[in-house]
């Protein structure tokens, strides 16, 4: 009757561990690690086939075969338990060198228990019913533990994977204990009784694999990757304990005395948004995950590093400012320069004038001026500008020329305008002013004359005085924010100039083509 309850039970066992083995090559990868848990399982179903074997042996031939299956299965699980634990634990350094060996010392334990009769040294006396054990069985069971207890100890040290783990020690240490209470003599039994238990070990495995995702290629990889990625990734459980994270968290936080979500949220000082740590900004966000009944059951804190954004948008500002800076100086420059020049030269005509009604025009004209160079002062720093005479490039031309009164200026327009040069008349305006503030300014000449050709492809500008010129030209602000205006439209600009011979300005402006 307990050799019929016995192989009820072994049975069960033995099912139950081959059936484990099935669900891995299916949920499981075909990778390394998954192969040597499948050698452990085998090794497992081993021993269970060894004590079936056992139960009905009747010669001592049997009895020796059936142990002899048993030992290998025992050769094999403890050694290779080990090499999944490093494998599993991803430990380096001399272990991981160790485990290149690990099948070695099984092939030879398992050539020491094969070779017993000959040396009788791991069984002094073999007879059904009375075994009695050598000094090499001891020797090899404490490898045995040590092997298994070391897997045991790798396999809590690695902090990700909490749970699957936690299911594999308890898998793995339960048949330990049984297996040394059996081996000092602590519970007694006809059979060996460690195999039934691994019956436990089968359910913890299962749950492992089922649940967590025990083998599986697809959460080893997210929980690889998210474990090496340069974003803070922390997991609280729905008590707010806190439960996982990842390396990089690590770098960014001092983790004492926080277990809690509370205490996270009261160390950081915020639950979601930007924060400043040693310098370096980083982006705050929580995440609440559900199950399929939609209850909470985890918070995600994720936390990006943003500091390459915050010193992007600094230096976009900055850009901006300066930008700006040059876009009002440039402005200024051009509207309050010109009209003031154009002062200036009225001033100087007001001195030398005197006939009293003239003077009298003069004053008012200045006067006009004036305003209107207040009025451009003040759109140059609002950004605005008064642009009734900029609808079209004659026109502009001409609100130039004729407030030009202490110097003869000529004008001449070849071809016909249309709407097609619209796009540059402020463009236009802006450097015809420039080159007639710097006529009045610096090149002490009388007369200006300006030709402006409307041609089918072009616009062209050739503006000519007949003051001193100067030997060298340098592009300051006023010559080169012309240049910049026409090169804006795929234009040219050619400054010449010879000393005593006056100075010339050549502009060309593709026409835009109107759909």
């Amino acid at each position: 009757m307990v050799n019929i309850i016995s192989s009820v039970l072994l049975f069960i066992g033995l099912c139950g561990m081959t059936g484990t083995v099935g669900w891995i090559l299916r949920r499981g990868n075909n990778n390394k690690m998954t192969w040597l848990f499948i050698i452990c399982q085998l090794s497992i179903a081993l021993w269970i086939i060894s004590q079936l074997l056992i139960l009905f042996s009747e010669s001592k031939r049997q009895f020796w075969i059936s142990y002899l299956i048993g030992n290998m299965g025992i050769c094999c699980f403890s050694p290779f338990w080990l090499m999944f634990s490093i494998e599993y634990s991803e430990a380096g350094g001399l272990i991981k060198k160790f485990n290149k060996f690990l099948p070695i010392v099984s092939a030879i334990m398992f050539v020491y228990i094969a070779s017993n009769p000959v040396h009788a040294l791991y069984y002094k006396n073999f007879a059904k019913g009375h075994i009695e054990y050598g000094m090499l069985f001891y020797i090899f069971q404490i490898l045995f533990y040590v092997f298994i207890v070391l897997g045991i100890v790798l396999i809590i040290g690695n902090k990700k994977n909490r749970q699957s783990h936690t299911l594999l020690v308890l898998a793995t240490a339960v048949p330990l204990i049984i297996n040394i209470f059996t081996v000092t003599g602590i519970i007694k039994s006809e059979i060996e009784i460690t195999p039934l238990f691994f019956a436990f070990s089968v359910m913890m495995i299962l749950i492992a694999i089922r649940r967590f995702g025990l083998l599986n290629i697809n959460r080893i990889a997210i929980n690889d990757t998210i474990d090496n990625i340069s974003t803070a990734v922390i997991v609280f459980d729905a008590d707010e304990n806190m439960t996982y994270r990842n390396r990089y968290s690590d770098k960014i936080f001092n983790f004492d005395n926080i277990e809690t979500l509370s205490d996270f949220m009261k160390k950081i000082g915020i639950n979601q948004g930007d924060l400043e740590i040693g310098g370096e900004y980083y982006n705050l966000r929580q995440s609440i995950c559900v199950n399929k009944k939609n209850t909470e059951i985890a918070k995600v804190i994720i936390i990006n590093n943003v500091s390459e954004y915050y010193e992007l948008a600094k230096t976009e500002k900055k850009l901006s400012l300066e930008q700006e800076r040059n876009r009002i100086a440039q402005e200024i420059h051009d509207s309050a320069g010109h009209t003031f020049t154009m002062i200036s030269s009225l001033a100087k005509i007001l001195q030398i004038e005197t006939d009293k009604t003239k003077i009298s025009e003069y004053i008012e004209e200045i006067d006009g001026l004036s305003r209107s160079g207040i009025t451009q002062l003040r759109c140059s720093i609002n950004n605005l500008r008064d642009d009734e005479f900029m609808t079209s490039v004659t026109k502009a031309i001409r609100t130039l020329t004729t407030a030009v009164r202490n110097i003869k200026v000529e004008l001449c327009i070849q071809g016909t305008e249309d709407e097609s040069f619209a796009f540059c008349i402020k463009e236009v305006y802006d450097s015809i002013r420039e080159i007639l503030t710097n006529a009045m300014r610096y090149s002490k000449a009388d007369r200006i004359d300006i030709i402006v050709k409307f041609l089918n492809a072009h616009l062209e500008l050739y503006i000519f005085d007949n003051g001193c010129g100067c030997s060298e030209i340098k592009e300051n602000n006023g010559l080169s924010g012309i240049r910049r205006r026409v090169e804006m439209h795929g234009g040219s600009v050619r400054f010449s100039s010879v000393e005593s011979e006056g100075f010339t300005t050549i502009i060309k402006i593709p026409k835009k083509v109107i759909e």
